[in-house]
């Protein structure tokens, strides 16, 4: 089982993020795990991967993103949505893994090691205080939702 913990998640800051959106990094995937708090904008070229969804969709994810160098998960504030969806995409993949089941035309572990999990510092909250009218960076942003929020 991981040793990662919501505690000890790698975070990545926004700029960084931006800088790899902005460069159209092919090795990154961005999964925005926002329920029903997805309206009003999200990040160019996530994908919203509801957390009501997981029970079913995070197989799926770990293989449709096996052959990805960097995943970052996120909420609005990544405090507790976005580090438990890391967590839970990690263990998924440990165990996929541990069956033997195929990610990436590979096999086990050797695909888990290359494959780093982060969550986004501040969440899309803090996000689109700097980028959210930014649409290079951001898609569908609704700037009245987010006055005075959160």
């Amino acid at each position: 089982m991981s040793s990662a913990t919501i505690v000890n998640l790698p975070r990545i800051s926004r700029e960084d993020l931006a800088k790899l959106v902005r460069d159209k990094e092919p090795g990154i995937s961005i999964i925005d795990v926002r329920d029903g708090d997805y309206i009003g904008g999200h990040i160019v070229g996530c994908q919203n991967v509801p957390t009501s969804t997981h029970d079913y969709r995070m197989p799926e994810l770990v293989r449709t993103l096996a052959d990805k160098d960097t995943v970052v998960f996120h909420c609005a504030l990544s405090q507790q949505r976005g580090p438990s969806s890391a967590l839970r995409y990690l263990r998924e993949r440990e165990r996929m893994s541990a069956k033997g089941e195929a990610t990436s035309g590979e096999q086990g572990k050797d695909a888990a090691k290359e494959q780093k999990v982060v969550v986004l510092d501040g969440g899309f909250t803090k996000w689109q205080e700097v980028y959210g009218t930014d649409a290079e960076l951001t898609e569908g942003y609704v700037k009245d939702l987010w006055d005075d929020s959160w």
